[in-house]
């Protein structure tokens, strides 16, 4: 694990956030999310049972809901208006736990870099080293207060659309990371989302989320993680986008780039969801 555990760290412990749960400046976020096909959905198993004090974070709500793709970031201004009603703002500690494993917890914790908040985190394990670690739980909906500002300062080279992976394609200029599991990114398997094409983005690299997580569920240690990414051909010295299948589980390799020592790799948000549509006429690899 990573240690000393601090807000100014990408991860904190689950027993940092129970010394810290009632400290004024402290927010709690229950980003749980599960793939449409699952039998329960985030906000099923965040109303049976949380942290307490946590808040809902809805990836699917809080996203450019136009888009035909799936929890595409949304524009600063939608993203601050509903983080406040959050009773999010200026000043506090966001602590973001999943009950998925870290699934939507990073994309969490990720998009709010992206809009220029840094003070975030995320817990070791989620909510299953909470509950191991003997935290509370409750059912009942928090109080919320959102009568504090939410400034957006957005780090655009956080995130890459579609035009701008088709050009760094070409350039040559970044390293191309995919979270999806090995058979997926060969072409072996159909994609989970009806109506894409199998494969992988061209020169790009396969490191599936799962290998940066412990057997614990917690994330693995800063030297575990760097020779995963070192063995799998990835340069953490030099720039680095990651893509899964909808910009989810891309977020969890960021995160793991993040503890690794590099701390400003992107995530291409379309992901697979956008590139390997047949209509994008995007080149794609096998094998």
């Amino acid at each position: 694990m990573v240690a000393p555990y601090s807000p100014e760290k990408p991860i904190v412990s689950a027993e940092w956030l129970m010394s810290h749960l009632n400290a004024p400046d402290v927010r709690v976020l229950d980003c749980s999310w599960f793939m449409p096909d699952a039998p329960q959905t985030g906000r099923q198993v965040y109303d049976a049972h949380h942290i307490p004090g946590a808040r809902f974070f809805d990836i699917d709500d809080i996203a450019d809901t136009d888009s035909s793709l799936p929890h595409m970031l949304p524009g600063p201004e939608k993203f601050s208006a509903r983080v406040r009603r959050l009773g999010l703002g200026d000043g506090h500690r966001i602590i973001c736990y999943d009950q998925n494993g870290f699934v939507a917890s990073a994309r969490a914790w990720w998009m709010f870099r992206v809009m220029g908040h840094w003070d975030v985190a995320v817990v070791d394990g989620g909510f299953n080293a909470w509950r191991a670690a003997g935290g509370a739980i409750e059912d009942l909906p928090p109080h919320v207060q959102s009568d504090r500002h939410f400034t957006v300062r957005p780090r655009r080279d956080l995130v890459r659309d579609l035009g701008q992976m088709k050009s760094g394609l070409t350039t040559q200029t970044v390293q191309v990371v995919d979270a999806r599991s090995a058979p997926r990114f060969r072409g072996e398997v159909e994609e989970p989302r009806p109506g894409l094409r199998k494969g992988h983005i061209p020169s790009s690299i396969s490191v599936h989320y799962l290998e940066v997580i412990a057997p614990d569920g917690r994330l693995k240690t800063e030297s575990e993680l760097k020779a995963i990414f070192e063995k799998a051909g990835v340069d953490l010295g030099k720039p680095i986008v990651n893509t899964c299948g909808s910009g989810v589980t891309a977020a969890i390799l960021a995160l793991a780039q993040s503890i690794a020592g590099h701390d400003d790799s992107a995530v291409y948000d379309g992901s697979w969801s956008e590139w390997g549509k047949p209509e994008s006429e995007t080149p794609v690899e096998t094998g």
